[in-house]
């Protein structure tokens, strides 16, 4: 590449990302400043337009005042760069703004073998922050390079807590709730669970942001970096899980209605979306790592306002959306999670077995015979696990705590969880 090009466009980004609009503070960034003394890369990674980039401006802003490079690789001009070519553009940054021991990189994915550059650099006592729309960033892409240098950040789009002050309103649930605070939770969880919490789309709601990001997903990140010529089956694929969010599902069932060759075919599919961070996927939670294979997966979107917006009839199913959004908190809150079938054939919505936690979601237990069940499963569940204690979320503004001898179980509005409610240290 021209290296009065290179200057340029390098100079042109750093101008742009001086100007860019930090917006609201993103949570993450608590975890990004416990860790920037660290000698460790941070790689920050999730679904395009999800606020990675931002996250960057914040970081430069608020832990180096700007005193930090960065470059974002993505930009088309930049195309074709070779793992070679970044001693070039370090050496142009250097040229540009001086010495400076911190990189911001953005999407440097897109340029091949950027691991040997990225530990050369860390080696050498550099601080890299990689930021990239590829979940494969955290794993197999990192290979053995990086091994013990880089720490991982997973970035969803926005929380409750972060839609809320987004909007402006008030994140914090109030020791007792009047009837207009209640309504007023109540509307915000249904913008959220409608709208999602991808920014752009907050931003621009009538600009149809969700479909064009659900699109670029399919086939720039999926069909276009995976080599998938024929389509119709990705697209028949994802669709159907879209609309199928928070249920049991065969991988042979799937294969059959999306006219897919194998099941090997479907599992590979949906580990290229689940890549691209568009879907999660939850084993059913058993000691035997067969038989967590052979059970009936459950996947959850990355945003509930994307299920909303593309999948079919999610409008009409209230009861999935919650269970996703609730998933994605949790995945922010305890990593790892499974759900759960007990002996007599029980389902429990979510069990992190490293945090010993067990979550069960109901719109409404004001009904007899629906607290009777969700109750049972969960009881069946604390007992078989030897946890002491489980979580039913509901929509309801009422609480209460079942207590039995062995174990207890808290009735909470889904609402005051997102916003206040800490996790048991104790089991």
């Amino acid at each position: 590449m021209d290296g009065s090009l290179l200057k340029s466009v390098l100079k042109d980004q750093a101008e742009r990302f001086t100007k860019q609009d930090p917006g609201i503070q993103r949570e993450a960034l608590k975890k990004v400043k416990r860790l920037a003394a660290t000698p460790f890369a941070i790689v920050v990674s999730g679904l395009r337009r999800a606020g990675k980039s931002t996250l960057l401006s914040q970081i430069a802003q608020t832990i180096y005042h700007g005193d930090c490079y960065f470059v974002n690789f993505e930009d088309e001009r930049l195309a074709g760069l070779m793992v070679a070519d970044l001693d070039v553009v370090h050496q142009s940054l250097i040229e540009l703004f001086g010495e400076k021991t911190t990189f911001l990189l953005d999407e440097i994915q897109n340029v091949p073998e950027w691991e040997r550059f990225a530990r050369r650099m860390i080696d050498a006592g550099y601080k890299l922050y990689i930021a990239g729309s590829n979940a494969r960033l955290l794993d197999k892409e990192l290979g053995t390079l990086l091994t013990g240098r880089y720490v991982p950040i997973e970035l969803f789009p926005f929380s409750f807590r972060e839609f809320l002050r987004f909007k402006g309103e008030n994140a914090v649930y109030p020791t007792t709730l009047t009837t207009s605070q209640k309504a007023r939770f109540a509307r915000a969880l249904e913008s959220y669970l409608t709208h999602g919490g991808i920014p752009d789309h907050l931003k621009y709601p009538t600009a149809d942001w969700l479909k064009t990001i659900y699109s670029d997903v399919l086939y720039r990140d999926v069909a276009t970096r995976f080599k998938i010529s024929e389509t119709r089956a990705l697209r028949e694929l994802s669709f159907y899980l879209l609309s199928n969010i928070a249920q049991p599902t065969s991988y042979n069932k799937v294969k059959e209605l999306v006219k897919l060759g194998s099941v090997t075919t479907v599992r590979e599919y949906v580990d290229f979306l689940t890549s691209a961070w568009l879907f999660f996927v939850v084993n059913c939670y058993s000691p035997s790592v067969k038989k967590q294979q052979i059970a009936p997966k459950k996947v959850y979107c990355v945003d509930t306002g994307l299920v909303s917006t593309v999948a079919f009839s999610a409008s009409a199913n209230r009861g999935p959306l919650l269970e996703n959004l609730v998933f994605l908190e949790l995945k922010r809150r305890v990593g790892e999670l499974y759900y759960y079938k007990t002996a007599n054939n029980r389902e429990v919505d979510f069990y992190a077995p490293n945090t010993r936690l067990l979550v069960q979601v109901c719109q409404s237990m004001t009904q007899q015979k629906t607290a009777e069940r969700e109750i049972t499963a969960l009881q069946e569940a604390l007992e078989e696990t030897g946890i002491h204690r489980g979580i039913i979320l509901t929509e309801d503004f009422t609480e209460e705590s079942v207590k039995k001898t062995s174990h207890t179980i808290d009735i909470v509005p889904i609402t005051k969880w997102l916003l206040t409610y800490e996790e048991p240290s104790t089991v």
